[in-house]
Parts: C-alpha cells; sequence; structure tokens
C-alpha cells in the first residue's frame, strides 16, 4: 500500500495537559487510520501561538507556519472540535481562517495546492449540533481544496442540557466506535486515489 501521512487538529479549547473530548476522538480516528497503513500525529491548537488572520504568516512569531507545513506534507487532515453554543469551537474557525490563504496558492502545474488532500471532521459535544458544526466544516474544508469521502464525520453528542463528556463514558458507543471506523477507511482509501491518480489540471 502506499504510505499515507495524517494530521489531526485539535480544536478544544483547552490547553494541554487539560483532559480534551476532541482530542480522545480524534486519537480514535488517527489508530482507525494506522490499520489502514496511515501515519500520522496529533496538534492541539491551542497549545500553540495561532494569530488571527488569513495569512500564511501573521508575523511576529506566530504558530501557523510551522503547523501549515505539517498540513502540507500530510494526505489527510482531521478536524477534530467540540461543540460549543450549537457552533464549531472559535479555534476550528480560526484554523479554517488560515487554511483560507491556501486558496491563493498552487503547485508548478497550476493546481491549487491542497486539491489532491482528503480531509475528515470529529465532533464532540453535550448538546445537539454535530450535523451542522459538520455542514459548516465540510464546506470551508471543501473550498480551500480537500476532498471529501461518504460519511466524512464521526461523533458522539451527549444528553441535552448534562454534564458527561466523552472522555466520562465508561465504554464508548458502538455506533460511533463504528461511524469512526466508517470515516478512517474512506479517508484512507480516498487519500490513496488521489495519490496514485491526482487531480488534473484545468
Amino acid at each position: 500500500m502506499t504510505d499515507l501521512k495524517a494530521l489531526v487538529l485539535v480544536c478544544s479549547l483547552k490547553p494541554s495537559p487539560a483532559s480534551s473530548s476532541s482530542e480522545t476522538l480524534g486519537r480514535e480516528v488517527l489508530t482507525a487510520l494506522e490499520g489502514h497503513g496511515v501515519t500520522g500525529e496529533v496538534v492541539r491548537v491551542v497549545d500553540h501561538d495561532v494569530r488571527f488572520g488569513v495569512e500564511k504568516d501573521m508575523g511576529d512569531g506566530d504558530a501557523w507556519p510551522a503547523i501549515r507545513e505539517k498540513v502540507l506534507a500530510s494526505d489527510i487532515l482531521v478536524l477534530a472540535t467540540p461543540i460549543w453554543m450549537g457552533q464549531p469551537a472559535s479555534v476550528a474557525k480560526v484554523v479554517l481562517e488560515r487554511l483560507d490563504a491556501e486558496v491563493a496558492e498552487t503547485k508548478d502545474d497550476g493546481r491549487p495546492i491542497l486539491f489532491d488532500k482528503v480531509a475528515g471532521v470529529a465532533v464532540v459535544g453535550n448538546e445537539d449540533g454535530a450535523h451542522h458544526v459538520s455542514a459548516e466544516v465540510f464546506q470551508s474544508l471543501n473550498d480551500v481544496g480537500f476532498s471529501l469521502p461518504p460519511q466524512a464525520v464521526t461523533y458522539w453528542v451527549g444528553e441535552a442540557m448534562q454534564g458527561t463528556d466523552y472522555n466520562d463514558l465508561d465504554e464508548k458507543p458502538e455506533t460511533t466506535q463504528g461511524t469512526t471506523k466508517t470515516l478512517a477507511a474512506g479517508l484512507a482509501h480516498a487519500a490513496r486515489l488521489l495519490k496514485e491518480n491526482p487531480y488534473p489540471a484545468s
């Protein structure tokens, strides 16, 4: 199998070493990807000084350029986010805004730089909104050039208005585990296809 690399960007609002359900689910996606010959790493974005903006480098110690290099070196991007007020976390929105700079970046043949990469989403929360959050993130990732396989999201949403987190569960639901496996299989398959058969130049 063609070697593939994945990057999981965890968009928790909590810096390390605080427990993060988003990171837990993101790591579970990475573990599932390993079964398809994919290696990778997890980056909790809030642990780094990523500046607001829509440029590749906002200067003055901006940590995004180093994370951007990891994105460009990967075949698969997984964006893991909690739900806050029915929305993707603000950290996720910062990541998407920074990725907007890639719209203007092209390869030597003129194709957008992210066109041969795939992306998926992992969402957690103890309130409704997983479908809304994934829809927002899907659109943004696709706009900047990522391809999304079918059913490109895995998620867990606890009972509304309760305090149970994904990390608090004694046993992970079979439905979420199955969806994570489906996401990983689709991501690896699509990434492998695109690596071996890139999109043509327009």
